[in-house]
């Protein structure tokens, strides 16, 4: 029988209403420094697109001939999709739908519920899958990017060919290894390398616009709609290799809460958008001068001598929007875990100073182990490409999805202009995500497999932990009954204080059952101390604890945290201290419940959803190091529980 080992305290859900433009905390910095700080984490991804994105559109094409048409067409689409999809939906309207500062997936989904009033299935379903889809894109993107960047040296000699794919797999590894020693001294030096690179891009596109002016006919949208409309199903395959230029948008949304809106919107009208434009705009020119140049027009753009030195500089910058990426990814774990959808997983921060400065192991080694295997699978960016886009596209319409929640009910919009506004904005995010799908045979099944697999884990999780939850509260004892109990039994006490960690304040937790069970005896003061997690990023310090006197010698302490914040228990009890609490560590002793979980015919759940459940909590770490207790002040007791 499959059986395993959880603790007993989980993390509960505190309805704690969220101010939507509160800023995010520490924002003390000026708008250039900030602007020049989310250059080289906000706008890697996107940023580091031109290398391949309109190499790639032109692709489909080249079996009908290259034309002014289909060239004009085709940087219309690039340039319109970074119009309306980056600046309209994200610039302008998603990064006002913020919570406390903080944005992405599921910041907007605990907006939603908090708009409802409850935690709605289908809003709850939404978040999960953009998270899920997510983990599909985090994987991707250091591949395709640092990929198409070492791609550039076979155009240096024919003689570094052979050695495209060992270079990238060398710098993946590294990549992936210096996460355990933080990202915060490589950071500094992320912004003005990436500012280098947008302005490098920006001259090389602006140089070559002169050999054919007739490309700035390109800002006319009727080029790309004519092209669209006319090309039939080449037209429509063409659209999903476009939508490469805006990948990484919703990292504007994502990474709101590290830099700011202001800074962030700052640097992409005056600096991202034109460099981008102009890159574009340059390799079309080129193209529509010298139609060869279709092999690679983002590096054929440099002269000779210039060459060299370009590869390295996109290699760096593809590394810094991989870096990005990874970043978000631990980030969105630590707000799944915080939610409840995914077991504890260990969280290592690597700065004393930055609480967003995470490193987390688990994730970090099935990250390696995926891009480092799409890279073997694949081989090349051109054949990555055809599986990019689907994840990114799929996100984006859960966004919009999500952000007519918002609307609707939080900025009290009509409910016939919130559902024209969100129409808007699904017709193009789900044009893009059709013309994806054409990719699925082509790889694009790889990010939808991924996405399911990762939607399975967070749906079982959610549910076994519930099952779980209901049979605990099935099987215990209210705390009042167990107290009333005690004042006829009058069990022995002895002097300190213990502390009982229970995700339900309002039963006995089975570590204290088991307590007096087998040790017939209880200490002076009994702490019942419940950890909750909220739908706000972050909870204000004077609304970090509650206690309640429920009986003589015992007290019910509930802590409220933030899903981006990591609870530190010993910290609070600090807190709690300075309020007028008397409390003394080395006196203190903490009683965790260990249960071990053993598959059931009765669960409720599918046989292999048991298993799955029992396989998932044996990856969560000790509620110790989670909860940051000192190991030498922990008692455990444990007990079989069939889930």
């Amino acid at each position: 029988m499959a059986q395993n080992i959880v603790h007993e305290p989980a993390l509960g859900q505190a309805a704690i209403t969220p101010t939507e433009h509160a800023p995010a905390p520490g924002k003390k910095s000026g708008l250039a420094p900030l602007a020049i700080g989310s250059m080289g984490v906000v706008y890697g991804d996107i940023g580091t697109s031109p290398l391949y994105a309109l190499r790639e559109s032109l692709v489909h094409v080249q079996s009908t001939g290259i034309s002014d048409t289909t060239v004009l067409g085709t940087v219309s689409l690039l340039i319109w999709a970074l119009f309306i999809i980056v600046t309209t939906k994200y610039v302008i309207f998603m990064m006002r739908a913020d919570n406390r500062g903080e944005g992405g997936t599921l910041s907007l989904m605990a907006l939603a519920q908090n708009a409802l009033g409850r935690r709605a299935a289908p809003v709850f379903f939404l978040g999960i899958a953009g998270a899920a889809l997510f983990s599909g894109d985090a994987m991707i993107t250091p591949a395709i990017s640092v990929l198409s960047a070492v791609e550039g040296l076979k155009l240096v000699t024919h003689r570094f060919e052979d050695y495209v794919l060992p270079i990238t797999m060398i710098i993946l590894i590294t990549l992936f290894w210096v996460q355990t020693h933080g990202t915060g001294r490589v950071a500094a030096f992320f912004g003005p390398i990436m500012v280098t690179f947008f302005i490098v891009i920006a001259v090389l596109g602006s140089m070559h616009i002169p050999d054919a002016p007739q490309v700035l006919y390109a800002f006319n949208p009727l080029y790309g709609l004519r092209f669209l409309f006319t090309h039939g199903l080449i037209g429509f395959t063409v659209l999903g290799s476009v939508f490469l230029a805006v990948t990484g948008a919703e990292a504007l949304y994502a990474d709101m809460g590290h830099f700011g809106r202001r800074p962030i919107r700052f640097a992409w009208g005056c600096f991202v958008l034109p460099a981008l434009l102009l890159n574009y705009l340059g390799q079309g020119a080129l193209i529509l001068s010298n139609p060869a140049a279709i092999e690679n027009p983002f590096y054929l753009l440099a002269p000779d001598w210039a060459l060299l030195p370009l590869v390295l500089l996109a290699t760096v910058a593809t590394v810094i929007a991989s870096q990005a990426v990874i970043t978000g990814a631990f980030s969105i774990a630590r707000q799944g875990i915080q939610l409840g959808l995914l077991p504890r997983l260990e969280i290592v921060h690597t700065s004393e100073m930055q609480e967003g400065q995470i490193f987390i192991p688990r994730i970090n080694r099935l990250l390696a182990f995926g891009v480092i295997a799409l890279v073997i699978a694949f081989k090349s960016s051109s054949n990555l490409a055809g599986a990019y886009g689907i994840a990114v596209t799929g996100t984006m319409v859960v966004d919009t999805c999500l952000l007519f929640v918002v609307v609707w009910r939080r900025w009290h919009w009509p409910l016939w202009a919130a559902s024209l506004f969100a129409w808007a904005f699904l017709v193009v995010d789900v044009s893009f995500f059709s013309a994806n799908l054409l990719k699925i045979f082509g790889g694009g099944w790889v990010p939808l497999l991924i996405a399911i697999c990762s939607m399975v884990i967070m749906w079982s999780w959610v549910r076994g932990s519930h099952l779980l939850t209901i049979k605990t509260h099935r099987d215990s004892i209210p705390i009042g009954d167990l107290i009333r109990m005690l004042e006829k039994s009058k069990p022995t006490r002895v002097s300190g204080t213990a502390i009982f960690l229970t995700s339900n304040p309002e039963v006995a937790p089975s570590s204290l059952m088991h307590n007096l069970k087998h040790n017939k005896v209880l200490h002076e003061r009994i702490i019942i101390m419940c950890v909750r997690t909220g739908e706000t990023p972050r909870i204000p310090a004077k609304h970090r604890f509650e206690i309640h006197n429920i009986a003589d010698g015992f007290i019910r302490i509930t802590l409220n945290y933030g899903y981006m914040e990591i609870p530190r228990v010993p910290a609070a009890l600090a807190s709690m201290r300075k309020s007028g609490l008397k409390f003394d560590i080395m006196t203190t002793s903490f009683f965790l419940g260990r249960r071990t979980l053993k598959t059931s015919r009765t669960s409720g759940m599918p046989r292999w959803q048991d298993k799955l459940f029992v396989a998932l909590s044996r990856q969560a770490t000790n509620a110790t190091d989670f909860f940051s207790i000192p190991s030498d002040r922990v008692v455990e007791l444990g007990a079989q529980v069939k889930v």
